[in-house]
C-alpha cells in the first residue's frame, strides 16, 4: 500500500503497541460493516504491523483481503493469529 499520511499515522501508532493491544484493536473491528478509506489505511497498517513482527496472519489475511469475520487470539508458541469461533 502506498505510504499515505494516514497509513503512516496508524503505522506509527501500532508500532508502539504490545501484541495484546493489537489483537484487541483487530477484535474491535470484527463484524463491523462500516467502510471508508480511513478504515482501509487503519486495517492495512494493523495487518502490516503484525507481519512486521513476523506474526502469521494467514487466518485473517490472504494477501489481498483482510477478514474480520471472527475474533482472533495470539498464539505465542506458533507466533500466529488464530481465529476464534
Amino acid at each position: 500500500m502506498q505510504q499515505h499520511i494516514f497509513y503512516m499515522k496508524y503505522a506509527l501508532q501500532f508500532a508502539d503497541m504490545q501484541i495484546p493491544e493489537l489483537v484487541n484493536i483487530f477484535n474491535a473491528q470484527v463484524q463491523s460493516r462500516g467502510w471508508s478509506s480511513m478504515r482501509a489505511y487503519h486495517d492495512q497498517a494493523l495487518i502490516d504491523e503484525f507481519k512486521r513482527r513476523g506474526i502469521d496472519v494467514s487466518a485473517v489475511y490472504d494477501g489481498k483481503a483482510i477478514f474480520f469475520t471472527h475474533p482472533v487470539r495470539y498464539e505465542l508458541p506458533d507466533n500466529k493469529l488464530i481465529a476464534i469461533g
